[in-house]
């Protein structure tokens, strides 16, 4: 089992037959929460809608070339797929490429109505085939508690509930009101397993440590998917989970010193998505209680998530020129020494 859990199987593949590692899909979907965040300060501020324009198409390229990566590596691989979706640690992940496009689909519904709705009803079933087929794995029975980490919250909790958001944005309040029964449904599930996990085994290893900050997405999300199926109308519901998204981050907080020992690799794309729908919800307060400076304060936040992802956006580009080179340093070694 610690086999599973090594830094070789979530860092990205540098063996010409391997699989991309299916963390690299919280690419796409850290830059769709955070055009996100911009449509929900769009929204509130008054800004163009080319702004946000502009981020949901930066994300929908993102999600095209990750795809078309994952692809052209596949057909090279001696793996096969199941390899990965039947793997403990990385088999979850793969849930993420249907909930970037839900995100995409709702964002598209902004500006072509029937083309986003079309691809958000797509992108939910995907998620709900998925879930059902990773659900019946695991009841196997042959999951040991170790294997356990914050991407298991991604194919049947953060699903049903980012499903149950882009369902209500596109008119569709039947599917997201069950979209978001079973999400919360499978979130307090889920919740038990892994906390759990994190109390009576030993520590996580290193590449898995960013997914801890998925535990804040599901509060946030619900949040935000409960107050759009109740018409924009703040209710009881809408403030206990906002509470509980707050409880989240402190924990987060707690977690910071933890987080800063971490070498930097692309699994710190875990924290963008968490990150922008924290701060989605922020803003969406800040527009509803419009305290002293809010529209300030809002700024301030929509520019906080935004470096945030900027910054890791480019130094994973310095990380993968960085591992590029050393990779062909290392092919040229060996090959001068078979020469010899």
């Amino acid at each position: 089992m610690s086999a599973q859990l090594t830094t070789a199987n979530l860092a990205p593949a540098t063996h010409a037959r391997q699989r991309v590692p299916l963390n690299t899909l919280a690419i796409p979907l850290g830059l769709a929460g955070l055009a996100q965040v911009w449509s929900v300060a769009t929204s509130a501020l008054g800004l163009p809608v080319e702004l946000r324009q502009a981020f949901w198409l930066i994300a929908a390229i993102a999600w095209i070339w990750t795809l078309a990566v994952h692809l052209h590596r596949g057909t090279r691989s001696d793996q096969p797929l199941s390899h990965q979706l039947m793997h403990f640690a990385q088999g979850p992940l793969a849930a993420i490429l249907p909930i970037a496009a839900m995100l995409l689909g709702a964002g598209l519904h902004r500006t072509i109505p029937i083309a986003g709705t079309v691809l958000t009803l797509i992108s939910i079933a995907a998620a709900v085939a998925f879930a059902a087929w990773i659900l019946s794995f695991w009841m196997r029975g042959e999951m040991p508690l170790e294997s356990v980490h914050g991407g298991y919250f991604l194919p049947i909790s953060a699903a049903g509930l980012v499903g149950a958001l882009t369902a209500a944005e596109t008119g569709l309040d039947w599917l997201a009101v069950g979209s978001f029964a079973v999400g919360i449904f499978f979130w307090l599930v889920i919740s038990v397993f892994f906390l759990l996990r994190l109390a009576l085994r030993p520590a996580m290893p290193a590449p898995l440590v960013p997914t801890l900050a998925i535990m804040v997405a599901p509060p946030a999300v619900a949040s935000a998917a409960w107050l759009t199926i109740s018409g924009g109308q703040p209710n009881h519901l809408f403030e206990g989970l906002t509470a509980m998204t707050a409880f989240m981050v402190l924990i987060q907080l707690m977690l910071l010193p933890r987080y800063g020992t971490l070498p930097f690799s692309l699994g710190f794309w875990s924290f963008t998505f968490p990150a922008a729908s924290v701060a989605a919800l922020a803003i969406t307060w800040l527009h509803l209680l419009q305290p002293f400076a809010w529209q300030a304060i809002t700024v301030g936040v929509l520019a906080a998530v935004t470096i945030l992802v900027v910054s890791i956006a480019t130094k994973s580009i310095l990380w993968l020129i960085a591992t590029s080179r050393a990779g062909r340093r290392q092919r040229s070694a060996a090959e001068k020494q078979t020469i010899g």
